[in-house]
């Protein structure tokens, strides 16, 4: 039996050779659909590419894109796969979109992505690969309840607060008793109640410290444990769109807060420092009815001289003063009194605050090499009448502003100077011509902004011989015409006490002082001659009866509208 060959060994196995070769062509045969596969969609890339081209679009291939979730939720699916559009690439500055086809559906859905997250946008042609590809990431895409930016508060919330806050001190106790998230409602709607303009949530070595800016002046409203600081910077720039994770580079964002009757912006800027992010939250009336011309607080003469300067077609009024003397104010209402039927008004912002019906305003980037100059040279050839830019920086833009006031148009800008009297030194330092300068300036107006005192807590004080001395000797240099108006023996001072009205602060609302001085035949020798100084031209202007910021805000003094304290504080 041993000499016959067992059952096993008589079956023919497959030898290893033989499955080798078959698996081998199996293999070639893949390898070979799928290059052509690979040619086939390089082919149609190239075709997408040279559409682009045609369309003036920029090109991209998709395929190996890393794409975020943030981006994918820009488009939800629904509305990606209908209108063939995704978004690829999504941070706070800029959105990117890839399409098939360049359309106006496509346009409009950039701009609207563009205005609710304050975005640029731009728009690339991609394939139908690319596309496909993008649409799967869907699939993979976490189930996350959908997060808005607004920040919801009631009126109800606002009201509870409002009734519960009586001054700033008792402000402490109720940010202690208050969840991460009724921090940030406690914090705008009490800030709301002040008329507070910004609120300062600042990181120091013991804790954090709230601030609000009232009136133009900080108060420390509160000191917070420190173990709140990361969860509560994180939420507001999860609110803001600001990158989270970056704690080293400023940020810049906006927040839409939304009432049942109305909304407002906030605009959140955060800056490193030593123990953590500062954040200062602006809060920006965007709805508000603003102040008019008639109430910026101007008197007399100058109310008059500015108003006949205003009502001219041509030239420039420029507006000077530190950061948050109420410039932009008092621009803003001299828009409102020009904003009729018949004319066209176009401004040139950084950033545009408020929003006026009937303007084109524009809002300069200079990240994206749109800058004062750049942007006013694109304004004139909207063939406006009246133009405002928000701040004469170079001689470029001075040098334009200037040729625009002479060809016809009336154009309103600011200037940084300590002084009205500054102002046509600053121009002629920046290499303005002053042959150019003179018959172009109709009007300087200097500024400050003093508190006003609250009226249902002012009562008469007295103050120090001293300083009835220097109120006295202000008043003895008034021109005639305001002089014979002011009974300098029988002066009477004012000041607020503090009641529950104005929080205990004693003071309610602001307004501005001013000087104002206009064009004339002096002054222009004066350009043209080879000696202007800031001195010289103090001296000519208040010969000329000008009335200057500090006696403007003893005259106030005296109409019981701010103390003596105040026009000092903001005029020495």
């Amino acid at each position: 039996m041993s000499d016959f060959p067992s059952i096993s060994n008589l079956i023919k196995k497959p030898s290893k050779g033989a499955k080798k070769t078959n698996g081998t062509n199996n293999d070639t045969q893949a390898k070979f659909q799928k290059k052509m596969q690979n040619i086939e969609i390089a082919e149609k890339e190239k075709i997408t590419e040279q559409k682009a081209g045609s369309l003036s679009l920029p090109y991209l291939n998709l395929s190996n894109f890393p794409v975020s979730s943030e981006a994918l939720r820009a488009i939800p699916e629904n509305i990606a796969r209908e209108k063939k559009v995704i978004c690829f690439y999504f941070t706070p500055e800029e959105i990117r979109l890839g399409a098939l086809e360049k359309s106006e559906e496509v346009a409009e859905m950039a701009y609207q992505l563009g205005e609710r997250h304050h975005a640029h946008t731009a728009i690339y042609i991609i394939s139908e690969n690319s596309l496909e590809k993008i649409f799967k990431l869907y699939a993979s895409l976490p189930i996350v309840k959908p997060v808005t930016k607004d920040i919801n508060i009631t009126d109800e919330e606002i009201n509870k607060y409002q009734i519960e806050i009586s001054n700033l001190k008792s402000l402490e106790e109720h940010f202690k008793n208050v969840t991460i998230t009724d921090i940030l409602t406690l914090m705008i709607s009490t800030a709301l109640k002040m008329n507070s303009s910004d609120i300062h949530v600042e990181a120091e070595e013991g804790g954090i410290a709230v601030r609000y800016r009232i009136d133009g002046i900080l108060h420390d409203v509160a000191n917070l444990p420190k173990e709140q600081w990361k969860k509560f910077v994180s939420r507001i720039k999860l609110l803001a769109a600001l990158k989270i994770n970056i704690t080293d580079k400023p940020q810049d964002g906006r927040v839409t807060l939304r009432l049942s009757s109305s909304s407002l912006d906030i605009r959140v800027s955060t800056l490193p420092t030593v123990f953590g992010e500062s954040v200062v939250m602006r809060i920006l009336h965007s709805g508000s009815k603003g102040v008019t011309y008639d109430e910026l607080g101007l008197r007399g003469e100058a109310y008059e001289r500015l108003k006949r300067e205003v009502e001219r077609p041509n030239g420039m009024i420029i507006t000077t003063g530190p950061t948050g003397s109420g410039k932009t104010t008092t621009m803003y209402a001299i828009l409102r009194t020009l904003n009729k039927p018949g004319v066209k008004i176009v401004t040139l912002e950084d950033p545009v605050e408020i929003k006026m019906e009937g303007v084109n305003q524009s809002q300069v980037d200079p990240s994206h090499d749109y800058t004062f100059a750049k942007g006013l040279r694109s304004l004139l050839r909207q063939d406006p009448d009246i133009c405002m830019v928000g701040e004469i920086r170079d001689l470029e833009t001075a040098e334009i502003s200037i040729q625009s006031a002479l060809t016809g148009h009336l154009m309103l800008s600011t200037i940084h100077t300590n002084s009205a009297s500054g102002v046509i030194p600053r121009f002629l330092s920046m290499g303005v011509k002053p042959f150019l300068l003179s018959p172009a300036l109709n009007a300087v107006i200097g500024q400050r902004l003093v508190r006003r005192i609250c009226e249902k807590c002012r009562e008469e004080q007295k103050i120090t011989p001293e300083v009835l001395e220097k109120v006295k000797k202000l008043l003895e240099t008034l021109p005639e015409a305001e002089k014979k108006n002011v009974n300098t023996q029988d002066l009477h001072f004012y000041h607020g006490t503090g009641c529950a009205e104005c929080s205990g602060l004693g003071y309610k609302g602001r307004i501005g002082i001013y000087e104002i001085f206009t064009m004339n035949k002096e002054l222009e020798q004066i350009i043209l001659s080879e000696q202007v100084s800031e001195y010289a031209i103090q001296e000519l202007i208040t010969k000329n009866g000008m009335v200057t910021m500090a006696q403007d805000g003893v005259l106030k003094v005296l109409d019981k509208i701010t103390t003596v304290e105040e026009v000092f504080r903001v005029t020495e």
